[in-house]
């Protein structure tokens, strides 16, 4: 009697691991949540050749989208978010994340057609108001950017990236005051924020405020010794005042922190 069940288990090993659609999609999702990414991306693979014309493929496409980004594999995640839009064309969430990609790989152009449609979706949709309004900055489209800030506060008067970029709107306008009166109420509510001393001393800097600026820095510092940003600026300031040992000292700094040297070598050769 074993030997036949052995037999039989050679003769159909097909029909004993068969999964199905759902199964592998299940199984799939599983391997995400246990960061078992390559063995998700073949499952994915697997159940979308299984039933190509599924129509919960939008799913399973933007779940493998998800997978080989983590992965690092950009092309293959905008090919993936690709085929799950066509599966559902204006679904929301999967323009978002194929528009982040974009992002990152310094499609600006792309990832702007992608925010605009969810705004022609989702007019409120917040991140898409960012991160379109940050496009608009970089293009140097400056009521553009405005406008799209502005609703976004509309939306939500708090956020911290709105609030934030409108700050650096301002600033990159001239407007200084109005820079500097966004960070000091965002400092009073968050005042161990590195990140908003930074800004305000280079707020500080533009106004030829050094002294001040140096004194945020310095506090900046104090919250978050690591921050490269906040070593670089105190850099280019000591340089301006031509402090170049107090300069050289701190753009070293920044390199151990991550700034590549190569964008540094101007700075360094002043310090000599």
């Amino acid at each position: 009697m074993v030997r036949i069940i052995i037999a039989l288990l050679f003769c159909f090993p097909v029909a004993i691991c068969a999964q199905t659609y759902q199964q592998l999609s299940e199984k799939a999702i599983e391997c995400i949540e246990n960061d078992s990414l390559p063995q998700a991306e073949e499952l994915l693979i697997k159940a979308l050749k299984m039933e190509p014309k599924n129509a919960k493929n939008a799913l399973l496409f933007s779940n493998l989208g998800l997978v080989q980004r983590r992965m690092g594999e950009f092309d293959k995640a905008l090919e993936s978010y690709s085929f799950a839009l066509n599966f559902a064309p204006l679904a929301v969430p999967i323009l978002l994340d194929r528009a982040a990609i974009y992002m990152e790989m310094g499609k600006t152009d792309r990832a702007y057609t992608d925010y605009c449609q969810v705004l022609d979706e989702d007019k409120k949709n917040k991140e898409a108001l960012l991160m379109r309004a940050y496009i608009y900055v970089v293009r140097r489209d400056y009521p553009a950017a405005r406008i799209d800030y502005n609703r976004l506060l509309e939306i939500a008067p708090q956020s911290y990236s709105g609030r934030l970029g409108l700050a650096t709107l301002d600033q990159k306008e001239g407007k200084f005051r109005e820079a500097l009166e966004i960070l000091n109420k965002m400092i009073v509510e968050s005042p161990n924020d590195a990140t908003l001393y930074i800004a305000r001393a280079d707020v500080e800097r533009e106004m030829k405020h050094d002294d001040l600026a140096l004194v945020d820095l310095e506090e900046a510092i104090r919250l978050d010794a690591s921050s490269a940003d906040a070593y670089l600026l105190r850099g280019n300031i000591y340089l301006a005042q031509k402090k170049k040992a107090l300069a050289k000292t701190d753009f070293e700094k920044a390199i151990s922190l991550g700034v590549p040297p190569a964008d540094l070598h101007g700075q360094l050769q002043q310090c000599k």
